[in-house]
Order: C-alpha cells, then sequence, then structure tokens
C-alpha cells in the first residue's frame, strides 16, 4: 500500500505547515500589483513599518544577489517588479511579521503608485485575427517547426481540405496543499528550507543565487506535497526565495503560505492555446496532410514556456501517422501570470488538435470517428519485428517503415495501439452501444446522448535530454533495517513506495523493512524535477544501482564466510538462503559491519539512447512511448446545455506494473483531472487583466458527483515495455489525463445528432454547458438554413 496511506486517513501526514516552528519564528506575506502593466512609480511603505507586529519589510533592494527567478536562465522573471509591472498579481514587496494575519492585512493596506499602460491579456490579443500568426517580437522564448514531407503541395492536391480552429482553455493546478516555505537561517550563513516543490535542486540555486552564496551553503527538504500536478516545478522557488531573504535579512525563521486567493493570481496556469489547422485527406478519411499552427498564452516571461509548446508539438499527432506534415509554435507573450508546467506538459493541447482533426474529417466523410481513427493510426509492423525478430531491428532503423516516423522523425517501434483499441472496443462493447445511442437520439427530443472512443499515445522523457538523470542514496543499519533516500518527490502520486518496493525485491525483504526519508539536496545533489512522468523511471533506477552494489558486497561477505558459490546465494522473505544453511539478512547485515564492510552506497541512472536537436526539429526525444484508450459516453439536455458523464471505460498501458493498485489510482485521478480541464474549469481575465477566478467560489474542479456513474478501468497486463526501465514497467503519471478527450468527443456526438451528424460542431473547451448550449443553437440554425436551402 502507500506508504503514508495510514498517516493520510488519520491526519498524521506531516505537510510543511504541520512542523512545528521554530521559536520567534515569523511569517510574510507578499503585496502585489492591482495592475497588469504598467510602470512603477512609488512603494508607499513607510507607514506600515511603524505598525506594532511588523518586524521588516523586504523589497528588490535586499537581494543581495540576483532579482530573478527565471527557471531556464532568460533573466526574465524577477522576484520583485522594480521599474515595470507586466502582470496583475505580481509581486512588489513582502511584508514580514509576528503574526500571518497582521503581515496579510499590512501587505494589502499598500497601494502602489503605478502609471497604467496597454495591457495584452489574451492569445487574440497579440495574434492575426484571421490567420493566427503573431509577430516574432511578440514570442516569450523561440518558436519550434516540426516537418517531414511537403505538406503544402500534399495539401494542395489531397481530395478533400478542411480548416479549423480549436480554443483550448488553461487549468488551474489547484492542489490541496497551496505554496508554502518555510526558512530557517542556520550558522556561518547557511539556510535551511523546506519548501513544497517539485524540484528542490532548482529552490536550492534560485533561494542560493538570491542569497548571494554558493548552493552549498543552502539546503532544501520536503517530505511530502499535497499534490504539485506540475504547479510546483518552477513556481515554489518564489516563495523560498522570499522566505529565505527574510530569513536572511531578520535572522529568524520565516513561513511564507499565501491566502488561496494569492495563490491562484500569483501562480502560472496550464496554457491556453489557439489552434489554427488545415488538415488534407481522401475519401476513405485517410489523411495524407497536415498544417497546424499552435499558439500559446505563455504570459510575462518564458517560465517552460519553451519546452510545453515544444511539447505541444510533439504530441500533434497523438496516435496517427502524417505523411506530409508541418507544425509550428508561437509561445506568446501576454501581460499575465506567466504559465507553467502541468500534467501533460502541453502535450494535452496538442493531442486535442489531433482529435479534433479526425472528428473533422469523419463527419465530412459521414464515418464513425473510430473508423477514421484506424484507419490513420501508426503502423504495428516495427512493434513486431523489435518484439520477434532482433536481427531486424538494424533494418528497421536503416529502413524505417512508411507508417511508423513521427513529425520529429522518431521511429515508432513499440506501438501496441491497434490491439488496444481492439480489445477495448469488444470490451466496452461500443459497437453496440452506439448503434443504441443513434436510436435512442432518434426517439427522443430533449435529451441526446453521445459516445467516443480516443486513444492515447505519449512519448515519456525530459525533452531537455540532461534532466533524465536520478541519484539514490541507501544504508543498511547493522540489525538489517534498510535508509532509502532519493532525487524524486512525494506528491501523493506513490512514487516513495514503488522505490521501496524495488528496493525490498533486491534484499528479499518486507517492504516495511525500508524506510524512505524526505528529499533533500544535502543528501542527493543535483536532482531533477518529478516530473514528465520519469519519477520512477529515473529514482527507481537509480536506486536499483545502489542497492545492487550493496547486495554484491553482502554476497562477498557471504560467499567468503561459509564458502560457499556467489551464483548460489537467494535473499528471500527476510533470509539469505546459502545452499546448506539459512541465515536472516539483520545477520548477514552485522557480519558484514564487523568485517568493516561499506553498507552504504550511492546510486546513479540515465535515460539511454535518447538525442534532440531542436534547430533541425530531428531526434529520439523520448524513451518509449505510453499507450491507452478510453470509451465515454454522456447524456447532454438540448433545453439547458447540462449533461452527465454516464459511463467510461479505460484501457491503459503501463507495462509490467510495479504497483496495480497505485498505476489504477493514477489512472482514475488523471482522467477526472481531465474531464475537469475540459469541462468546469474555466479560467476568466477582465479586460484589466485581473484573474477573476482565483477561488472556489468562482472556480469548478470535479466533484465527486462529476464522476462517470459506471468507471471501469483495466491495465493491459499483457503489455511488457520493450525498453529497459524498471522491471519493464512504463510511465503512468501524465499519459491517462489525456484520456478525457473521449469526454470532449461523445459530447460532440451528442451535439452533433441535431444537424443529423452532418456537422462538425467543433467545442472549444472548457466545454461548459453554456458551450454546448450554444453549439446545440448554432447546429440547429446552420441545419434549418441548409434544409431551407435545399428545398
Amino acid at each position: 500500500m502507500h506508504d503514508s496511506a495510514h498517516l493520510h486517513v488519520s491526519g498524521q501526514a506531516e505537510y510543511i505547515d504541520d512542523i512545528a516552528e521554530p521559536a520567534g519564528c515569523l511569517h510574510a506575506a507578499i503585496g502585489w500589483s492591482d495592475i497588469a502593466h504598467g510602470t512603477l512609480n512609488n512603494l508607499p511603505l513607510d507607514d506600515i513599518t511603524e505598525s506594532a507586529g511588523i518586524v521588516s519589510v523586504i523589497t528588490a533592494d535586499d537581494l543581495i544577489g540576483e532579482n530573478d527567478i527565471s527557471p531556464t536562465g532568460l533573466n526574465d522573471e524577477p522576484v520583485f517588479a522594480t521599474d515595470t509591472v507586466s502582470y496583475h498579481g505580481q509581486p512588489l514587496f513582502a511584508v514580514v511579521a509576528t503574526h500571518r494575519e497582521l503581515a496579510r492585512k499590512a501587505a494589502n493596506a499598500v497601494q502602489a503608485d503605478i502609471t497604467p499602460a496597454s495591457a495584452d491579456v489574451t492569445i487574440d490579443d497579440v495574434v492575426n485575427s484571421t490567420t493566427g500568426a503573431a509577430h516574432p517580437s511578440a514570442f516569450v522564448t523561440s518558436p519550434l517547426t516540426l516537418q517531414r514531407g511537403d505538406a503544402t503541395t500534399a495539401l494542395a492536391v489531397a481530395p478533400h481540405q478542411l480548416t479549423g480552429t480549436l480554443r483550448v482553455g488553461g487549468q488551474d493546478h489547484f492542489y490541496l496543499e497551496g505554496h508554502i516555505a518555510l526558512a530557517v537561517p542556520g550558522e556561518d550563513g547557511s539556510m535551511l528550507v523546506y519548501s513544497s516543490t517539485q524540484h528542490p535542486s532548482e529552490v536550492q540555486h534560485m533561494v542560493a543565487h538570491a542569497l548571494g552564496v554558493k548552493s552549498h551553503l543552502v539546503t532544501v527538504q520536503v517530505r511530502r506535497m499535497g499534490g504539485g500536478f506540475g504547479g510546483k516545478e518552477t513556481q515554489s522557488n518564489l516563495f523560498a526565495v522570499i522566505a529565505a531573504i527574510a530569513a536572511r535579512k531578520t535572522s529568524k525563521a520565516v513561513k511564507l503560505r499565501p491566502d488561496r486567493d494569492d495563490d491562484m493570481r500569483m501562480t502560472g496556469k496550464r496554457h491556453d492555446f489557439r489552434i489554427d489547422y488545415k488538415v488534407g485527406f481522401d475519401d476513405e478519411g485517410v489523411i495524407h496532410a497536415v498544417e497546424a499552427l499552435c499558439s500559446a498564452r505563455c504570459g510575462y516571461s518564458a517560465d517552460l514556456s519553451g519546452p510545453v509548446t515544444d511539447r505541444a508539438l510533439f504530441h500533434a499527432d497523438n496516435a496517427y501517422y502524417y505523411p506530409n506534415v508541418r507544425l509550428r509554435s508561437q509561445p506568446l507573450k501576454t501581460h499575465t501570470v506567466s504559465n507553467t508546467a502541468f500534467r501533460g506538459f502541453g502535450g494535452p493541447q496538442g493531442l486535442l488538435a489531433a482529435e479534433r482533426i479526425i472528428e473533422e474529417v469523419a463527419f465530412h466523410r459521414q464515418l464513425d470517428p473510430l473508423t477514421v481513427r484506424q484507419r490513420n493510426f501508426y503502423s504495428d509492423d516495427a512493434c513486431v519485428l523489435q518484439q520477434h525478430n532482433a536481427s531486424a531491428q538494424d533494418s528497421v532503423a536503416e529502413h524505417p517503415p512508411e507508417r511508423n516516423v513521427t513529425p520529429y522523425h522518431q521511429l515508432v517501434k513499440d506501438n501496441i495501439i491497434s490491439r488496444l483499441v481492439n480489445e477495448l472496443v469488444d470490451s466496452s462493447s461500443y459497437l453496440r452501444r452506439r448503434e443504441e445511442i443513434l436510436h435512442y437520439n432518434s426517439q427522443h427530443r430533449f435529451k441526446r446522448r453521445g459516445i467516443a472512443l480516443t486513444p492515447v499515445k505519449f512519448g515519456i522523457s525530459f525533452t531537455a535530454t540532461w534532466y533524465n538523470q536520478g541519484g539514490a542514496l541507501i544504508h543498511i543499519y547493522r540489525d538489517g533495517s534498510i535508509l532509502l533516500n532519493h532525487g524524486g518527490t512525494e506528491m501523493g502520486q506513490g512514487l516513495f513506495t514503488k522505490v521501496a518496493q524495488v528496493v525490498a525485491d533486491v534484499f528479499g525483504v518486507a517492504i516495511d523493512t525500508v524506510r524512505i526519508t524526505a528529499t533533500r539536496t544535502d543528501k542527493v545533489p543535483n536532482t531533477s524535477a518529478t516530473a514528465a512522468s520519469s519519477g520512477t523511471d529515473l529514482n527507481a533506477m537509480a536506486a536499483l544501482n545502489a542497492a545492487n552494489t550493496l547486495r554484491e558486497r553482502l554476497v562477498a561477505v557471504a560467499a567468503t564466510e561459509y564458502g560457499v558459490a556467489r551464483e548460489s546465494i537467494r535473499f528471500h522473505e527476510g533470509a539469505v538462503e546459502l545452499g546448506h544453511k539459512t541465515i536472516g539478512f539483520a545477520e548477514l547485515s552485522e557480519l558484514a559491519y564487523m568485517q568493516r564492510v561499506s553498507l552504504s552506497a550511492t546510486g546513479f541512472y540515465k535515460t539511454p539512447d535518447i538525442h534532440w536537436d531542436r534547430e533541425s526539429g530531428r531526434g529520439n526525444p523520448f524513451y518509449y512511448f505510453a499507450y491507452g484508450a478510453a470509451v465515454t459516453e454522456v447524456s447532454i439536455d438540448l433545453l439547458t446545455g447540462e449533461y452527465k458523464v454516464l459511463r467510461a471505460d479505460i484501457l491503459h498501458d503501463v507495462g509490467k506494473s510495479l504497483n496495480p493498485a497505485i498505476d489504477i489510482g493514477q489512472i482514475e485521478g488523471g482522467y477526472v483531472q481531465g474531464l475537469g480541464w475540459l469541462t468546469t474549469e474555466e479560467l476568466w481575465w477582465d479586460k484589466n487583466g485581473a484573474l477573476k477566478t482565483h477561488a472556489p467560489s468562482t472556480y469548478k474542479i470535479p466533484l465527486a458527483s462529476d464522476i462517470p456513474e459506471q468507471f471501469n478501468v483495466e491495465l493491459a497486463e499483457w503489455s511488457e515495455n520493450p525498453a529497459r526501465t524498471i522491471r519493464r514497467s512504463k510511465a503512468v503519471g501524465e499519459p491517462p489525463l489525456m484520456l478525457a478527450a473521449s469526454v470532449v468527443e461523445a459530447l460532440s456526438m451528442a451535439v452533433a445528432s441535431v444537424s443529423d451528424y452532418t456537422k462538425c460542431p467543433r467545442l472549444d473547451t472548457p466545454v461548459t454547458p453554456e458551450v454546448v448550449l450554444l453549439a446545440v443553437s448554432r447546429l440547429r440554425q446552420m441545419h434549418a438554413d441548409a434544409g431551407s436551402k435545399k428545398t
């Protein structure tokens, strides 16, 4: 079971706000701009410093080091604004007080003197309304182009062509535990920072730079987070840095925990996209060419928008082969908070474009969208060759099958999507249910239903190749107990449990023999963020490396002491079998200690066989692909636009699962989070750049009542990762979120019923009841107009 399950349900799991505060601990609150864009003239801070309980005020002048927390080194993300204000909610200063409410009240009382300037708030404020193109000066970082073949010519000669625009909404991470940092100053200029972060090493780096010290003086610790979803990959930097600056200035421990409203105003979201596309295809619905321009609202600084928009292009094919393709990204600068990593990291937005294109083709050709999907899947040929004919693999590499090359020129050699989909079609009774729904819709005036099956093909690895590394540290004590530390962070996803399972398996001991300690930068250095679905792949392999080192040392001790062959020694059920006798694991540990054998080891792992050349748009950025498919059935009310998700059937590929219970939980949670993103979670800024959906009262995440009434989730138990991953497993963190695309497609079918399925509804997300109602009205009018013309 999850290593912290008993602590979670009993309320004993310790989060940063539960840590006993050091004596004299102070509290900080951030003062932010209520103008989206303008010139900062003055901050009237003198009055609040004289208030009772106010200890200090922190501004950019208090940074000994750099006033920048840009994760990409572009020097475009100040801790505190100085001359120019670039978004509503941007930090200007921080108040430090004896109590949190005193600090918040004082920070909110300051009225900054700002001269407003015009603000670009939306994508449409930046791009050409017709073409979607933007001037390069509007880019917050460099764009990317992926292409193969001649898309322009192939589009021109294709039997059929369609153009369209898809708008994909953003999403707030809405982690249960908000951002928080506790900075405790130590001797000789050192600083201990407790941070709710997915990337402790980056927080360490940022704090050190802000304080003007070397990294070895800063230690960052995180035992667990109450959710992250990408929102704590870079966004934790701000809060940790401000707490550390305040702690250095006051020589006291300082805690910073923003209110939920302030957290939502000041932190980045999932990028919203505008995707302009063209598709050429034949009478059978087979795609000949695709062009797409993917424009993203990135905010005032780059943050991670470059790799996010890159990954959107990487997944704009989803599971489909485009013979001729040209995909371009536009990372657009706007006067809004800088958007950041979110579960899927741009992949979900690109995937939605692929599904919209399939839907367009299907409606045009009057085909079941599933038929069009299957006709455009990547070929399984390379997968078959790889699994069953090792000698043929070299041939595949030299002469790749025609339908197995992605727009970024990586060979898809592990494709199992056809088998997954075929099995799900059968297990979900998709074909029978679709016929029943068509009949139901023909008989009901105000209620309609829809059903859709959508696949997922998701690349696993950081596209920044250097992030694909992990480290671990293992101690074995004399009594046989094991202490494990690694660079991954636990945010509820079960990473710690999976890594502990791997270590326990190496030594043949029970899982409770292994204790996992908090992630700390002074134990495992230079770690990568727990992101990109690579937490288990990297850290479990590093732990395996360390465990194998220790196991070999123990084997050597046992072989010498008892005179047995090394290969005959087995670790099993807490014991060590030596052929003619058996001893306890603890006994062998004590023996190794007495013989002065080191019982501590580090482990390291780097992902092999990946490379990426961004300039040419070519490479193998992914070590492997994870696959899945979902069938979703919905019901809508034509009078109100309200709808209900009736049933979801999911078959997902996690390779050889390390922990099926945890994996199924991730799949269920991913689907529901995707459901929220695509249907209810609406971010809304007013024309002045102020986020109005900044609290649970105005931002609707899924409720228990939004979960499908029938929710069937199965693992593809026959799958085994052909890549050399930990125990042949596959990542499960991000891919399941994209299964929720089937909800949008099912709603689309239900809406299309009012036009006898002759028109593609083109639903933008989030598909709220208002969007459904307007789409129904629009299609009814179009259908009526078409009927009048025909008459």
